[in-house]
């Protein structure tokens, strides 16, 4: 049911043949699923080398064929969504008909790229004198390497291999140790579907080895990292000492704005189906919900009867609806979170503590009572805690929802056209959902501000952001 793990070096695979490696972990069992090699300094060698040679190769394909090698791989993507969810589930935790999604909607990440690479449009600007030519081209900005995590294990990658690909860029992709199986199927897609030997290489190993290794080289001129902030500030300081183009996107604490006049019932519906997705292992998931007084007890009433109907087990095992944490860390983590929110004075009003003793299953949990200044209220949880807190003006609880150094994703309710604008307007962050949580879409812009990152994927600012521009002026 699971797949055999390898690297993918200029275009071959290459399994373990003695390299150092870690098993792959089940989370719902904690059982080992398979080994997985890393690369030595060798195989980053090789890999960069074999990018060098398939960044000229690509860069001189035109705009129109390498479209039509990411049609082909998105299409082998959906003909084989089944197993690679399956594959995913395994190794990731989420529910199966979750990880369903994510593969489709890889799909349509690489085919929405495979078209808008046909669109990377230049410009012509008059000349001052008769005969002047002054254009303006885009050009790809050659050999990327990508870095993403486990809790997307094929929309993350996708983002990156598919922009890079269509902006004429080759790749090198270090996916996470923990959830590798669903990129090397990716991966195989791409290699199916014809794509040129050592344009995309597919490399594991000790993240901060690797990471290191590739950025040093001079052949990389484009660094895309999806991660934990501290990480993420690691690599652009690594980035800026070679002056190397880079896309950050990070984590957030996203704030959710219940105001009085939006329906609490169908509110805490739409936005605790959203917590609870992945087990709340989910960037832009909402984690800090502020409900204006009016509506709060409603509200939370909902919102808890939601979380403690939510049924708790293998993403494998029909009618499960939300599955395992990824790893024993984030077990630690949500324990530490509960301990701290209740020395604070935090009310538990469900969940709040692990389940059974085997998995990594956590209870969905619901806090209220927690002060501002809590670990709860001002770090990322990354699992499936909600804090709910009151507010009275909005003027209030704009600065509550702006006052920490993230600003990945926002929400917010109103039935009011003007408060929609204003709230809209008000809160600090690179994507904001008025009365929808539909803020990450292939074709539209993805990413933050402030400690959340910078630069975006998906849209025409995710093709751009593989590209640098070029003026030419000819007489």
């Amino acid at each position: 049911m699971y797949t055999d793990l390898a690297l993918y070096i200029g275009g071959a695979w290459r399994n373990g043949d003695g390299r150092q490696g870690d098993d792959v972990v089940n989370p719902a069992t904690e059982k080992p699923l398979a080994r997985l090699p890393h690369a030595g300094a060798s195989d980053l060698d090789q890999a960069l080398e074999a990018a060098k040679k398939g960044f000229e190769v690509w860069r001189a394909t035109s705009a129109y064929d390498r479209a039509k090698v990411l049609r082909k791989a998105a299409g082998l993507v959906r003909e084989r969504a089944e197993p690679i969810a399956r594959i995913m589930t395994q190794e990731q935790g989420k529910v199966l008909a979750e990880s369903r999604l994510e593969v489709l909607v890889t799909a349509d990440i690489i085919e929405w790229f495979a078209e808008e690479g046909r669109r990377a449009y230049g410009r012509i600007i008059p000349g001052r004198a008769k005969g002047m030519r002054q254009l303006v081209v885009q050009e790809p900005v050659g050999v990327v390497a990508a870095f993403t995590p486990w809790n997307f294990p094929t929309l993350t990658p996708a983002r990156k291999i598919g922009a890079s690909l269509a902006a004429g860029c080759s790749i090198i992709i270090k996916p996470s140790e923990e959830t590798p199986g669903s990129c090397v199927e990716l991966v195989r897609c791409f290699v199916d579907a014809g794509l040129p030997a050592d344009v995309l290489n597919l490399v594991f190993g000790v993240p901060a080895n690797v990471s290191e290794h590739l950025i040093a080289s001079d052949l990389v001129r484009k660094i895309s990292f999806t991660g934990s902030v501290p990480v993420g500030k690691h690599l652009a300081g690594l980035a800026a000492k070679g002056m190397k183009r880079a896309t950050m996107e990070l984590g957030g604490h996203s704030p959710v704005v219940v105001f009085a006049d939006a329906d609490p019932e169908k509110t805490a519906d739409t936005i605790a189906a959203f917590k609870y997705r992945n087990a709340g292992q989910v960037c832009i998931s909402p984690t800090r919900f502020y409900v204006q007084e009016g509506v709060y007890d409603r509200f939370l009433k909902r919102f808890t009867e939601f979380a403690g109907a939510i049924k708790l087990g293998d993403g494998l095992e029909q009618g499960v609806t939300m599955g395992p944490l990824a790893n024993a860390r984030r077990l630690d983590a949500m324990e530490a979170i509960v301990s701290d929110s209740k020395s604070r004075g935090g009310n538990i009003v469900t969940g709040g503590k692990r389940r059974g003793n085997q998995g990594y299953f956590f209870e969905p949990t619901v806090i209220t009572d927690v002060p501002d200044d809590s670990k709860l209220m001002t770090q990322e949880p990354f699992g499936p805690i909600a804090p709910v807190v009151t507010f009275k003006t909005f003027e209030e609880v704009v600065a509550r929802a702006n006052s920490l150094p993230f600003g990945l994703a926002a929400y917010a309710f109103t039935s009011s056209a003007r408060t929609a604008t204003a709230i809209g307007d008000a809160l600090e962050a690179g994507m904001v959902g008025v009365n929808s949580v539909a803020v990450s879409a292939p074709e539209t812009p993805f990413g933050g501000i402030k400690d959340s990152g910078y630069g975006h994927e998906g849209g025409i600012e995710g093709l751009e952001a593989y590209t640098v521009k070029k003026f030419i002026a000819q007489a």
